[in-house]
């Protein structure tokens, strides 16, 4: 059999490789990211001022419920899941992943499911404009048409993720090199595993919750119609259920990739490797038993209250182990900061300040005050856009010169960096202060007091958004040429980059010795 390769669009539509499927789903995910950028814009630029001057206030909550699904399911996740087909295979020593095949399929029903639910919204009704919790009845009783198909993109979306999940999990545990223990990855294949079983889990009962909106919709159903003996409040526990899980399947592995990125730019290894995992592993499984913290205002008993309050609060205690251990790590380090540490630092200084705010909102009288207000649109974007994002920029520019060969412009990087830090700040913390003094979300017009935040929400919103087209020109020109990466990118004696206790896995890209 002659080892023939294909090239040109055969070689990505029939691939099987784990490199060219990771870029596949990175490209996918920053495709996504500008177009529910765009659409972020849309919502800025209608809330720049009060009265209705963009939009119409049904095209507004379109908007704002495009963007939230098209961030979570078309960007971030996918995201992460090209990480891990890039870097997981790598970084245990294995020469692909388990399923190549399932591979290709999983990637490929996303463009697919992306585009049908994008497509939503040049239907006969428009877009669902519900929210992207898509609440019942909002998405049962009274959403047009195009929610059936909205549904079936879900549907597909989740197909792809369970299947991916599962791609991971059986590459990790089945095809580690000799000596690979479990205790010796590194940690971004560690969370990746934790990752994969929560989104096995969680995924199901997102289907679940839309099969029981889609009878409700079309077969006579009552799951969450009172008249008909159901309850509206099943939905929002139902969502909740899948839908906690889903914020830690988006951070738990931007936490492996800044847990590379601090130690290889301070030249020491990781602090509490084994305190690392088992936080890791302590944040996923109480990410199942908080999330009624979302519906605190639902009427639910004081005792579930008081449950869910204590329950979310010790959420605080393995995150807090993380960035002690990322500030542990960092001290006394012999430190530098080319354009990687510097989103790592971010992320651990921004993200935890998400953390806090969250706190806040774990509380539940506490949370009667800030429950659908601004507040909660602010703590989300700490936690998913200097979060999320962030970590995801970082793992791009520290793994991009060992993907392309190539060093990328590191002063334009920083410029990036710059430019998006201080924009994402002006964009999203004086949200706080619109949300203390009573905003409530999802609205495309408010009162005139909150103008003056409004305005600058809207100003750093569009400065953030425009420094990400400066991300793109860095990629494509790093991907085109420029400085020929060294075998030690990163000037690092140790080879601590893989942050593992042992010798790190062989790790040329092409061509790993055979072990004997």
């Amino acid at each position: 059999m002659s080892d023939h390769k294909p090239t040109g669009i055969k070689r990505w539509l029939f691939t099987t490789n784990h490199k060219d499927i990771g870029t596949l789903y990175l490209w996918f995910a920053f495709t996504m990211f500008l177009v529910g950028g765009a659409m972020a814009m849309i919502i800025r630029a209608e809330l720049m001022q009060p009265g209705m001057q963009v939009v119409d206030p049904l095209f507004f909550n379109s908007m704002t419920t495009m963007h939230g699904l098209i961030m979570v399911f078309g960007a971030v996740m996918p995201a992460m899941v090209g990480f891990a087909n890039w870097m997981v295979p790598m970084m245990i020593g294995a020469p692909d992943m388990a399923l190549p095949r399932m591979n290709n399929w999983s990637f490929w029903i996303l463009p697919f499911a992306g585009t049908m639910l994008v497509s939503t919204l040049f239907m006969e009704g428009g877009g669902p404009a519900f929210g992207w919790t898509f609440y019942a009845p909002l998405s049962t009783t009274f959403a047009p048409k195009s929610t059936d198909f909205f549904i079936f993109a879900v549907h597909m979306l989740g197909f792809s993720s369970i299947m991916g999940a599962i791609n991971i999990i059986a590459t990790i545990l089945n095809m580690r090199a000799p000596g690979m223990t479990l205790m010796k990855m590194p940690l971004f294949v560690w969370t990746w595993l934790i990752t994969a079983f929560l989104l096995i889990a969680v995924m199901p009962v997102l289907a679940g919750a839309v099969t029981m909106m889609l009878t409700d919709r079309n077969f006579g159903t009552s799951f969450f119609s009172a008249a008909g003996g159901g309850d509206p409040v099943l939905f929002q526990h139902v969502f909740w259920f899948f839908g906690h899980p889903e914020v830690y399947i988006m951070i738990l592995p931007a936490f492996g990739i800044v847990s590379q990125i601090i130690p290889t730019f301070a030249r020491k290894q990781l602090f509490g490797y084994a305190s690392m995992v088992y936080a890791t592993a302590a944040i996923a499984f109480l990410s199942f038993i908080v999330w009624a913290h979302h519906m605190f205002t639902v009427g639910m008993p004081v005792a579930a209250e008081l449950y869910f309050t204590y329950a979310t609060v010790m959420i605080a205690v393995p995150t807090a182990v993380k960035v002690f251990n990322w500030t542990a790590t960092m001290w006394k380090g012999a430190m530098t900061f080319e354009t990687p540490m510097l989103w790592a630092v971010a992320f651990v200084f921004l993200f935890t300040i998400g953390g806090f705010t969250g706190l806040m909102l774990g509380v539940a009288p506490a949370d009667f005050q800030y429950h659908d207000t601004y507040f909660v649109v602010a703590h989300f974007h700490y936690v998913l856009v200097t979060g999320a994002v962030f970590a995801i920029i970082a793992g791009v520019y520290y793994w991009l010169p060992k993907w392309t060969g190539n060093m990328y412009d590191e002063k334009l990087g920083k410029l990036h960096f710059w430019l998006s830090t201080i924009s994402v700040n002006v964009l999203f913390f004086p949200q706080h202060f619109l949300g203390l003094a009573g905003m409530p979300r999802r609205i495309p017009d408010y009162a005139i007091q909150f103008a003056e935040f409004n305005f600058m929400s809207s100003l750093g919103g569009f400065a953030f958004g425009l420094s990400q087209l400066l991300f793109l020109f860095i990629v494509i020109k790093c991907i085109k040429g420029g400085e020929k990466a060294t075998d030690k990118v990163w000037d690092n004696p140790e080879g601590l980059e893989w942050t593992v206790p042992s010798p790190a896995p062989y790790h040329t890209f092409e061509t790993a010795p055979q072990i004997k």
